[in-house]
């Protein structure tokens, strides 16, 4: 028997607004308007998240790494790549 596997982060919801992202037991909302890299991409692309250290996530197959507070507060983090 295999022994089962906890993610401490997931993609929980993907919709015209934005993606949901579960870590920790908390949710948090990128919306496309402060983090576009995410609104033309696939859903498999999307849900393949890593948690790289405690609160830093990275997404493989779009080169994209973000932390918690960037999430939670995009307004602090003005700069975007062009996508």
């Amino acid at each position: 028997m295999s022994p089962t596997v906890f993610r401490a982060v997931e993609v929980t919801h993907i919709s015209a607004h934005g993606v949901w992202l579960l870590a920790h037991n908390k949710e948090l909302l990128m919306t496309y308007d402060d983090f576009p890299w995410f609104k033309d991409k696939s859903v498999g692309a999307i849900l393949n998240v890593q948690e790289q250290s405690p609160g830093h996530f990275y997404w493989p197959d779009i080169d994209v790494d973000l932390t918690e507070e960037m999430i939670e507060h995009p307004e602090r983090f003005p700069l975007k790549a062009n996508v």
